[in-house]
């Protein structure tokens, strides 16, 4: 569907904002070098005009196609596009899960969208009459998180780590939820918000790692991270041997790099390698019954990107021509490749910099 236009007739202000916000996230992507400037405008859109107050209309519901699919007994998925968020495709690009018990349902992450964690929802009652009692955040980016706000009015525990704490609070946070109002409207609109989680593992230094027990499910919650992002949380469930990874693992598509670090990232990839599990649920991507294999793959991707872009950075070579001469042609077929390799490639060169000096 094509993008809705934007509300009332406020149009300078909503203009205004809207550049703001755009040159915002092109200095946010552009590396160490541009915060300042970035922090600069981050400044003028907190005093730029707001659109008018109108009254909130309901919001609309999702018509994304959207289902259920089964991983093993009492364990569902549901797998998002391979595709940047749009309004088009309504932010539906990552996947989420729920696990079914006596007890309770367990959800692994709210997508990225009120409207879409109702989807979600209404797949659970399909099931299943048992409250959602828990759902398990696995890093804090917004594809992920937007939804939970309709979790939590049905009655559900949130639990993160405390690495999330920092970005909710984080004018980073703020800008971007501003800027989804715009670009994914009405999807995300003025009735979105960041919601706070009820339980942080790894708070002040503690424990990072949680053994949830429900309805006889023993899952193990354990801190991945610093990887993706600095929080990342993965999930193990001890009787299926299902892993749900969240970001760690985009599966038959380039991940996101953005500003990870990638040494640790491909530390918490061999570790997970280590724990044999049966099957692999990505935070992107379908199903995995060969998890070893689809490890593997992300993990040989961020070691390339860090072979290429390093023997560059050692040698002073400037990043165009660096990129140009890499031979990126067993990564160059996946989905995403034109979307993110570059820039995926230009932080890790950046970070190759950062780690030689």
């Amino acid at each position: 569907m094509d993008k809705p236009a934007a509300r009332g007739s406020d149009a300078p202000a909503r203009m205004l904002r809207s550049t703001l916000r755009a040159t915002w996230s092109l200095l946010r992507r552009a590396g160490p070098c541009a915060q300042a400037g970035a922090t600069l405008l981050a400044a003028l859109l907190a005093v730029a005009p707001a659109p008018a107050a109108a009254q909130p209309a309901p919001p609309a519901p999702a018509t994304v196609a959207m289902s259920a699919q089964p991983v093993v007994e009492g364990i569902w998925f549901v797998q998002g596009e391979s595709a940047m968020g749009s309004a088009a495709n309504q932010n539906f690009i990552s996947n989420a899960a729920f696990i079914v018990t006596a007890e309770g349902v367990i959800a692994i992450d709210a997508l990225g969208s009120p409207a879409l964690a109702e989807r979600m929802l209404a797949l659970i009652r399909e099931r299943t009459r048992a409250p959602l009692r828990w759902v398990i955040v696995t890093h804090c980016h917004a594809d992920h998180i937007y939804g939970l706000q309709a979790m939590k009015a049905a009655g559900a525990r949130i639990l993160a780590h405390a690495g999330c704490r920092e970005y909710l609070a984080s004018d980073t946070a703020r800008l971007r939820l501003e800027a989804s109002r715009e670009e994914l409207f009405p999807w995300i609109d003025e009735t979105t918000r960041l919601v706070t989680p009820d339980q942080w593992l790894g708070e002040k230094g503690g424990e990072g790692d949680l053994l949830l027990e429900l309805g006889g499910r023993r899952l193990r919650v354990r801190h991945a991270g610093p990887a993706h992002t600095p929080e990342d949380l993965v999930v193990f469930d001890e009787t299926s041997g299902v892993l749900f990874t969240g970001d760690i693992v985009f599966r038959g598509r380039i991940p996101f790099v953005g500003q990870a670090d990638s040494r640790r990232w491909i530390d918490a990839l061999d570790r997970m390698l280590q724990w044999q599990p049966r099957i692999l649920v990505p935070g992107h991507g379908p199903l995995s019954r060969e998890p070893a294999q689809d490890l593997a793959l992300t993990r040989d991707y961020l070691r390339f990107l860090r072979q290429a872009m390093g023997e560059a950075a050692r040698n002073l070579e400037p990043f165009e021509e660096a990129y140009a001469r890499t031979d990126w042609s067993r990564f160059a077929a996946l989905p995403l490749f034109a979307a993110a390799n570059r820039m995926n490639a230009y932080n890790t060169y950046l970070l190759m910099e950062h780690e030689a000096e």
